[in-house]
Formats: C-alpha cells, sequence, structure tokens
C-alpha cells in the first residue's frame, strides 16, 4: 500500500514540474501560480466542488465544462485552463488540488523560499510577525515563507518551524514533558 501512496506523490510531483516548466517557458509561473492559489483555495471552500472533482458519476464534458464557467469567472490563463483540461482527459482530475498544491511549493523552491510555521499563545502583530520573518531569512539566508497561527491551548510561549528543525518553547510542552517524567518516575 505504501507503493501506491508513494506513486501517486511521485505522480503528483511530475504532473506540477510540468506544469511548472510549461509556465516557466511561456513567462507566466506568477500568473499561474496565483490562479492555482486561488483554484485550491476554492476547492477547499466548496463541498460541491470536491464533489463534483471526486465524484466518479461526473463526466468529463460536465468537469470540461465546470472549468469553462471557473475559467470565464476568473479570467484564467490559458496554459492553465489547457493543463486541467488535460488531466480531465487523463482520468487525474480527481488529484488537481494535490497537484496544484505541489506545483505552488516547486514555485516557491524556484524562487528559493524556505516554508515556516510560526504558532504562538499570544497574539502577534503583524510587524512582530514581519520581525520574525526577516530575523529567520537573516539566519538562514534566505527567503522565508512565513505562515502564522495563534493557539491559545500552548499557554505560554511559541513553535517554530523551519524546513524540518522544529523549536517548541511552549508551556503546554514544558508541562507534557514533565508530566511524562513524573510518569515514569
Amino acid at each position: 500500500m505504501s507503493k501506491k501512496n508513494s506513486l501517486s506523490e511521485v505522480t503528483f510531483s511530475r504532473y506540477s514540474l510540468a506544469l511548472y516548466e510549461l509556465a516557466h517557458e511561456s513567462d507566466s509561473v506568477n500568473e499561474v501560480e496565483q490562479q492555482a492559489l486561488t483554484i485550491v483555495d476554492l476547492i477547499s471552500k466548496s463541498e460541491d466542488l470536491k464533489f463534483c472533482i471526486k465524484s466518479p458519476t461526473i463526466s468529463k464534458k460536465e468537469l470540461e465544462n465546470l472549468i469553462n464557467s471557473i475559467s470565464e469567472k476568473t479570467n484564467m490563463n490559458e496554459l492553465l485552463k489547457k493543463f486541467l483540461f488535460f488531466l480531465i482527459h487523463k482520468r487525474r482530475f480527481f488529484y488537481v488540488d494535490k497537484i496544484l498544491g505541489e506545483f505552488i511549493e516547486t514555485c516557491s523552491k524556484k524562487r528559493g523560499e524556505i516554508k515556516a510555521e510560526l504558532i504562538s499563545a499570544k497574539d502577534l502583530s503583524e510587524s512582530d510577525v514581519e520581525n520574525i520573518k526577516n530575523d529567520l531569512s537573516n539566519s538562514f539566508n534566505s527567503k522565508i515563507k512565513l505562515t502564522y497561527k495563534n493557539d491559545k491551548s500552548l499557554v505560554g510561549g511559541l513553535i517554530l518551524q523551519v524546513g524540518s528543525t522544529m523549536i517548541d518553547t511552549s508551556i503546554k510542552n514544558k508541562l507534557q514533558k514533565i508530566e511524562k517524567q513524573m510518569v515514569e518516575a
């Protein structure tokens, strides 16, 4: 079963890389990336759209009509539209959200960005988050793509993950360590 999952991930990667190369050749990477972000966001927010994408009873023609409708409303890039039609004809449209998500990640990597996530117990201001982002950029000598979340369950402190490096200074984590030590004693 794990071979099937890894095969799917390889497939997502290949399709997303192909889209990136086509967009790069046509000098439309930024436009296609922004529209891909919009489509992924639309899919995540619309249960009806998820159903249409995942349902085996929806015909290719109905999916094409759906793409045409979205294209008209969003003024979709022609390359992206053709790519989505290609996925429909290859019976890969079922994975469109994963493929486009991988494409967005590929764009970020090609720009040299490092993905980072910041979770804090205290609600941070935009300037605080921007200062942390700038400090990380200086520390890692790279552009940082930072996502920020507020999680009051941490009680205090923060969790910062940059790539595969994680720093957890939350009180919740410290309490869990103390609890574990007490149980083991």
